[in-house]
């Protein structure tokens, strides 16, 4: 039985840890989408540091329909934030690439988390920050992020837990329901995150919970996902030479 009131207490503490030995006094960044990954892990880190050392850094790519989310948890958690709209970052970047190399449409896909994660960085370097990752279990299992982009952090506070858990403890931090039950968009083409899997969340963190999932299909392009993306999750390899 999960127990979310246990759990946020022993990841607070483990945030405050961090920051002792990483960075003392040092704040808390992060980027603010306004679903319930970016809402979580702001509200473990005020609970953990203070509301004064959590900054938050909105980014839409042009225009972002759902950016009064984002502003909602920032109101809520009385953090302060910065705006920042990377649609001419992203422009620039591909109008820069030579005419004879096309990119894909994967590539197009992740150009934008990456520019995110460098506006990140600017904002934390120039702020004494800790950059947070705001990744949860169910989407590293299956590679659903970006390297270099959303994937990158300086610590993870929520890595271990899956969306079911992530959300329970949203609810034990008392965030608005509207943020914790938001349903999850990419925020790079559109669709939601479950349309583009191909399985439920539910189902996703049963199996990782239980290994008990009723549709061999989901199965198989689970398995598939999570060996396919295991890369993600480790070091670079670096070669030892033998001297």
């Amino acid at each position: 039985m999960f127990d979310a009131v246990k759990i946020k207490d022993d990841c607070v503490q483990w945030i405050r840890e961090f920051f002792k030995t990483n960075g003392k006094g040092c704040n808390a960044v992060l980027g603010i989408s306004g679903g319930k990954d970016s809402s979580v892990a702001a509200a473990l880190c005020v609970e953990a540091l203070g509301k004064d050392r959590v900054i938050g850094v909105l980014m839409p790519c042009g225009e972002q329909h759902d950016i009064d989310m984002a502003y909602l948890l920032v109101e809520h958690l009385g953090i302060k934030s910065y705006e920042v709209n990377i649609e001419a970052a992203v422009n620039g970047l591909k109008s820069a690439i030579p005419d004879d190399l096309e990119l894909t449409s994967q590539t197009h896909t992740n150009i934008p988390p990456r520019i995110r994660m460098t506006t990140l960085y600017a904002v934390s370097q120039s702020l004494n920050g800790r950059v947070v990752n705001t990744c949860n279990l169910s989407e590293d299992w299956v590679g659903y992020s970006t390297r270099y982009g959303d994937a990158a952090g300086d610590f993870s506070p929520m890595c271990n837990l899956t969306v079911q858990e992530v959300k329970e403890i949203g609810r034990v931090l008392g965030l608005p329901d509207v943020l914790v039950d938001k349903v999850p968009i990419d925020g790079l083409c559109g669709k939601t995150d479950e349309d583009n899997l191909g399985f439920t969340y539910a189902e996703l963190d049963r199996y990782i919970r239980t290994g008990q999932i009723d549709d061999m299909e989901k199965k198989a392009r689970i398995d598939s996902l999570h060996e396919r993306n295991l890369f993600k999750l480790q070091l670079m390899p670096g070669f030892v030479p033998e001297i």
